[in-house]
């Protein structure tokens, strides 16, 4: 509703500077080119000449007044989605760390160890996906500014993609999916480990997203000739071509009937950013329906100059 309330508001601005100055401005470049037509002497077609520029000099004026309420209107649509969605993610994890913690708190599972272990186990997962998400967020305020520090160093990336891994397994219930690593690569690879690291768990948090029921993920890794493959698979709700064109533009969140997923729509932005400062690249293969693979890319230390 606030979305739409935003675009009335563009939209009455737009109508008022057509109506306010353009028809004046159209009204004045007839009047000189009247002046123009029927002028006998110099003073008239000078007065022509002028009311035609004064009139060009209108138009383009109010062209970027349009223009720059637009996306003025544009960016403040956009930072409140970004806050309502990044408020609405953290929202989740939250809510079911203060539940369990309230559980606990109360004594009810003083006699009981299992259900202690269990609700013990989901704050510390939800306490994984609240970090996940911060880093997320911070990095991209770093990336977008061009700031995000990388140390790339020369060994085999197996060592970064399995911590991603590790990661991700602690982060849901062992019941909740089917999640396979295959992980061979000896190639060394210049890169941040952290970063790539991130990326990594970013694909493979997003392949559970969009995911249901009978969740199953393959993370797989191995070396080409010319570098390290990584790829990312999983039976979600796959993508359709539009989608998949659009699917690394920050803020972008494909939106399908019935399903919600959180998140605020700047995971493979960053992924996509931190690949290529690797001098990699990023692409997806989808099926709407049918699900998703995500391959990376990325050039053997030999190959980087």
């Amino acid at each position: 509703m606030k979305r739409y309330h935003l675009n009335l508001n563009l939209t009455g601005v737009v109508v008022l500077i057509a109506v306010g100055v353009l028809l004046p401005v159209m009204l004045s470049a007839a009047v000189g080119i009247v002046a123009l037509v029927i002028a006998r002497d110099a003073g008239g077609i000078v007065t022509g000449v002028l009311v035609i520029s004064f009139t060009a000099a209108a138009a383009g004026s109010a062209l970027i007044t349009a223009v720059l309420t637009g996306r003025k209107a544009s960016l403040a649509r956009r930072q409140a989605d970004f806050v309502a969605n990044v408020s609405h993610e953290f929202r989740t994890p939250l809510s079911a760390i203060k539940l369990y913690a309230q559980t606990l708190q109360s004594g009810r599972l003083a006699g009981d160890a299992e259900r202690t272990a269990q609700c013990l186990a989901t704050i510390l997962r939800e306490t994984e996906w609240l970090d996940v998400m911060v880093d997320r967020v911070l990095t991209w305020r770093a990336s977008s500014r061009d700031m995000l520090p990388l140390e790339q160093l020369t060994k085999p990336a197996a060592r970064a993609v399995l911590d991603a891994a590790e990661r991700f397994r602690s982060m849901v219930g062992p019941d909740e999916m089917t999640f396979s690593a295959s992980v061979d690569s000896v190639l060394d690879v210049r890169h941040d480990a952290s970063a790539l690291t991130a990326v990594v768990l970013n694909l493979l948090t997003n392949a559970y997203k969009y995911t249901r029921g009978d969740k199953r993920i393959d993370l797989r890794v191995r070396d080409e000739e010319r570098g390290v493959v990584i790829e990312v698979q999983d039976n979600g709700i796959g993508m359709t071509e539009a989608e998949q064109k659009r699917v690394f533009q920050p803020f972008y969140r494909a939106e399908r009937k019935g399903y919600d997923a959180s998140g605020v729509g700047l995971g493979l932005a960053i992924a996509r950013y931190i690949v290529r400062r690797h001098h990699g690249t990023i692409a997806v293969r989808s099926t709407a329906g049918e699900g998703s693979t995500f391959t990376i890319r990325l050039p053997s230390a030999s190959e980087v100059r």
